[in-house]
């Protein structure tokens, strides 16, 4: 059940059913020169519109914003402040909460460091401070990296490389415009840079040349099922 596409009638029976929410956390970030900006959106939410035929969960509108250090001086990367994610996830899941929600998924397309801290930092605030509820941070690229290098051909494959164009060929193949090369960013660790375009000009790590809509398929179908393992112990967990 996608919440924004439902009454308020719709959402009251609902809740006699589950009551369990996943929100997706995506980004408007570079994705190198042939995948769309929203990728980080895109592929959690069309991941779970095919989740839902399977798995009965509310869904609730995605934030299209996140934390982007990496990327933040590429062209069309519109970033959003730690502090400001940490407010906007709070308020959204307190009042969720107050709605008759209880069991919260943290879905994030996006693998950012800061952005994914936001998001556990926010999770530790709200267990103690809600009773009743369960919940869970989840990024699919954390918790399926070993499966997903066994169906990658490039080695540390990451952003806007192999495994995410074939995922968006598999969902939204209408979004992908061509290629881009193979490249890796070349920060020079542990040094902060300012100039991080300099290190990093196509934004792409990893080669989307290999990619396909095949292993695309295979990537979704690892995320759903992951997904509806964790959500299934997130609805069984007990801790009173």
């Amino acid at each position: 059940m996608f919440i924004d596409e439902i009454t308020m009638e719709e959402f009251r029976e609902g809740l006699r059913r589950t009551k369990t929410v996943i929100i997706p956390f995506g980004t408007i970030e570079e994705h190198g020169r042939h995948l769309p900006l929203g990728t980080d959106t895109i592929i959690p939410v069309e991941v779970l519109r095919r989740l839902v035929e399977r798995k009965e969960v509310f869904v609730a509108p995605p934030v299209h914003y996140g934390v982007c250090t990496s990327t933040k001086l590429h062209p069309g990367t519109i970033t959003i402040s730690a502090e400001t994610l940490r407010r906007l996830t709070l308020d959204i899941v307190r009042d969720a909460y107050r709605k008759g929600l209880r069991n919260f998924i943290l879905l994030s397309g996006h693998g950012g460091g800061l952005h994914l801290n936001a998001l556990k930092e926010v999770a530790e605030i709200l267990v103690e401070e809600l009773e009743e509820i369960k919940l869970a941070v989840v990024c699919p690229y954390d918790i399926l990296w070993d499966e997903l290098s066994r169906i990658a051909e490039t080695e540390n494959d990451s952003h806007a490389g192999e495994i995410e164009t074939s995922v968006i060929m598999s969902l939204r193949p209408d979004l992908v415009k061509g290629t881009s090369e193979e490249e890796y960013p070349s920060f020079p660790k542990p040094i902060v840079v300012r100039d991080k375009l300099r290190c990093w000009p196509g934004g792409v790590w990893g080669n989307p040349l290999k990619a396909s809509k095949d292993k695309g398929e295979k990537v979704v179908e690892l995320i759903i099922e992951k997904l509806i393992e964790v959500i299934e112990k997130v609805e069984s967990y007990r801790e009173w």
